[in-house]
C-alpha cells in the first residue's frame, strides 16, 4: 500500500487526536490583533476557511501564495491553509528590503500576497493579483465555521513551499521543497529531538526560515503546544519559558547569547533547568557558549546541521551516554561538531584537496543524499542541475567525516556568510559596495564574532583620488540592502590578494582573522 505523505497529515492528526487541547498561544502583542489561545480544532477550522477563501479567489492547485510576516498564529495557519490544500506557500524574510521582496514575489509568480501589518506601509509598492494585510480576517478566512475547501488529490512529490535563500549568486534562489521533503524532515527531526505531546515549543526561530526548520509541522502532528514569539529578546524568552512551561526551542547562536546575557540579571531560579532542549544551527557556536548553556541555564544543547535545500536536517549532535563522564568542556567540544547523519541521510565527501586556483577545500565538499533534498530551484534548471550533479546534493561546505561518522564543517566553499542565523551572499554585498563611486576593489568575508557567530567585514581598495570613511560605506550598504547584510566593519587596503588569473584568494584574506581556529567558520 502506498499512501502519499503530505502536510495535511500533520494538521489532520492534531485535530482528530488533540482537538480540544490548546495548540497555539499567539503573540499577545501582534500589531493588528492577537488570535489568543487556539485549540487544535480551531486551528484546523481556520486553515480550512483560509483554503476556502483561496478557492473563492480562483487560486488553483500549484499556484503560489507569498507571505511576509513576523511570527504569528496567522502565519502558522498558512502552512496548513495554503499548503495542505495543494497550493504552494512562499514564506519571505521580513527583514528584506522592498525591492528584494518584490523580486521574490515576482520571480515566484505569487498570485496572492499576505503582508504583516507592521510591514504594510514599507511594502506598499509590492503587490500581487490579490494583496491582503494579515489581521484583516474577512479577507484571509472565508465565512462559515464549517466551510470545506475543494478536495485536493494528495501528491507527495508536489512542491509544497518555495523558500528563497542567499547563495553564491547575488539574486536569491527559490528552493522547491516537496510534501515528501517536509514529511520526512518533520518526522525524523521530531524523532531525534525526542518530541512528545508533553512538550511545549517556543517559536524563537522565524517561521519563514526554512519553514521554521519544519517545526510547525512536527509539533502540530504530535499535539505540542506552540508558543508564538514575535521578536527575539533574551529576557522575554526566559519569561515565556517560565509562564508556559516551554521545553524545546530552535535558535541561532545569537539567540543563545541573548538568553545567557539576560540570565545574568534574572532574579530567582533560571526557568526550564533540566527540562529545556535548545536546538541550534546556522553556525556552530563557540565551545564556551555550549558549556555556558548547559552550566548556567541548565538547558540541554543539541547541535544540528543542514541547509534550506535539505528541508533542512542532515546531521544531529546530541549528547550521548558515552559522554556522560566527560568534563563540561570536553562534552562541549564534541557538541560543536555538525553531528552524525540523521536517519535516512547518506553523506560523503568529494575527492580533492584544492580547487583550480590551489585554494584549499578543507578535505572536500560535503555531499548528501536523502528524501529531504530539494526538488530543484524554481525556474533555474541550470542551478538545479549543478546542485544535484551526480545524484548527490552539493552543500558547498568543506567538511571531514570522522571514523565515528560525525561530520565537522571546516570551511564554507560557497561565498556565504552566516551571521545571526541569516545567510548573506558575500557577492551581493560586494556588488553593493562596488556601486559606491569611491570603491575600486572589494572583498567581503566573514570574521568570527562571539555574539553573532560571524559578522561581515569588507576589505576595500579605494579608487585613486577618492575618499570614503568606514561609516560612509556601511551607511551606503544599509541604504541599498537589508540592514543585516551591511558590513559591521570596513578595512581599507592598498591591494587585495589575487591569483595569476585575477581571482580573489579569499582563504588568504580570511586567514589572519581565523588564526588559531580549527575551522574557518564559527
Amino acid at each position: 500500500m502506498l499512501v502519499p505523505l503530505t502536510v495535511r497529515d500533520f494538521i489532520d492528526r492534531a485535530v482528530q487526536v488533540y482537538g480540544e487541547r490548546v495548540g497555539v498561544v499567539d503573540e499577545p502583542d501582534q500589531p493588528a490583533s492577537s488570535l489568543g489561545d487556539l485549540s487544535y480544532a480551531e486551528l484546523g477550522r481556520l486553515a480550512r476557511r483560509q483554503a476556502v477563501r483561496l478557492d473563492e479567489l480562483g487560486i488553483e492547485v500549484g499556484d503560489r501564495v507569498a507571505v511576509v510576516s513576523h511570527n504569528s498564529a496567522r502565519l502558522l495557519t498558512s502552512f496548513f491553509g495554503v499548503v495542505a490544500s495543494g497550493r504552494v506557500l512562499v514564506p519571505v524574510n521580513f527583514r528584506l528590503r522592498p525591492d528584494e521582496v518584490r523580486y521574490i514575489v515576482e520571480h515566484s509568480g505569487a498570485r496572492v500576497l499576505y503582508v504583516d501589518p507592521e510591514l504594510d506601509e514599507v511594502l506598499a509598492d509590492v503587490g500581487a493579483e490579490h494583496r491582503f494585510v494579515l489581521g484583516d480576517d474577512e479577507d484571509l478566512f472565508a465565512d462559515g465555521e464549517d466551510a470545506q475547501p475543494r478536495p485536493w488529490e494528495p501528491d507527495e512529490n508536489a512542491t509544497a513551499t518555495i523558500n528563497y535563500t542567499s547563495g553564491t549568486t547575488a539574486r536569491p534562489k527559490g528552493v522547491q521543497i516537496t510534501h515528501r521533503n517536509i514529511w520526512t524532515n518533520a518526522v525524523t527531526f521530531a524523532l531525534h529531538a525526542g518530541v512528545t505531546d508533553r512538550d511545549v515549543y517556543l517559536h524563537t526561530l522565524p517561521m519563514f526560515h526554512a519553514n521554521g526548520w519544519g517545526m510547525p509541522f512536527a509539533m502540530t502532528g504530535l499535539g505540542v503546544k506552540h508558543v508564538v514569539l514575535r521578536k527575539v529578546d533574551g529576557a522575554e524568552i526566559l519569561r515565556r519559558v517560565r509562564d508556559h512551561g516551554v521545553t524545546v526551542m530552535c535558535a541561532a547562536p545569537a539567540v543563545a547569547a541573548a538568553v545567557l546575557e539576560a540570565a545574568q540579571s534574572w532574579e530567582g531560579e533560571i526557568p526550564g533547568r533540566d527540562t529545556v532542549r535548545i536546538i541550534m544551527a546556522g553556525a556552530p557556536p563557540p565551545t564556551k557558549t555550549v558549556a555556558r548553556v548547559e552550566a548556567e541555564l541548565g538547558w540541554e544543547f543539541i547541535q544540528i546541521y543542514g541547509l534550506t535545500e535539505t528541508s533542512p536536517l542532515l546531521t544531529v549532535n546530541r549528547s550521548r551516554a558515552e559522554w556522560d563522564d566527560l568534563s563540561p568542556e570536553e562534552r562541549a567540544q564534541k557538541l560543536t561538531r555538525a553531528g552524525a547523519p540523521a536517519l535516512g541521510v547518506r553523506l560523503s565527501v568529494s575527492d580533492g584537496s584544492t580547487d583550480a586556483d590551489g585554494e584549499p577545500t578543507a578535505g572536500g565538499e560535503l555531499l548528501a543524499r536523502s528524501n529531504v533534498v530539494l526538488e530543484g530551484y524554481w525556474e533555474q534548471p541550470e542551478e538545479s542541475a549543478r546542485a544535484l550533479a551526480g545524484g548527490w546534493f552539493h552543500t558547498g561546505d568543506g567538511a571531514v567525516i570522522g571514523d565515528d561518522g560525525y561530520v565537522t564543517i571546516q570551511d564554507r566553499k560557497k561565498d556565504v556568510i552566516i551571521t545571526g542565523g541569516e545567510n548573506v551572499s558575500s557577492i551581493e554585498v560586494e556588488d553593493v559596495l562596488f556601486s559606491h563611486p569611491a570603491v575600486a576593489e572589494v572583498a567581503v568575508i566573514g570574521v568570527p564574532d562571539e555574539k553573532w557567530g560571524e559578522t561581515i567585514k569588507a576589505l576595500v581598495v579605494l579608487a585613486p583620488g577618492e575618499e570614503a570613511t568606514e561609516a560612509d560605506l556601511i551607511a551606503w550598504c544599509k541604504d541599498k540592502a537589508a540592514g543585516y547584510k551591511a558590513p559591521t566593519s570596513i578595512e581599507f587596503r592598498d591591494e587585495l590578494a589575487r591569483t595569476a588569473t585575477g581571482k580573489l584568494q579569499k582563504f588568504k584574506l580570511r586567514a589572519p582573522y581565523w588564526e588559531g581556529r580549527d575551522r574557518q567558520i564559527n
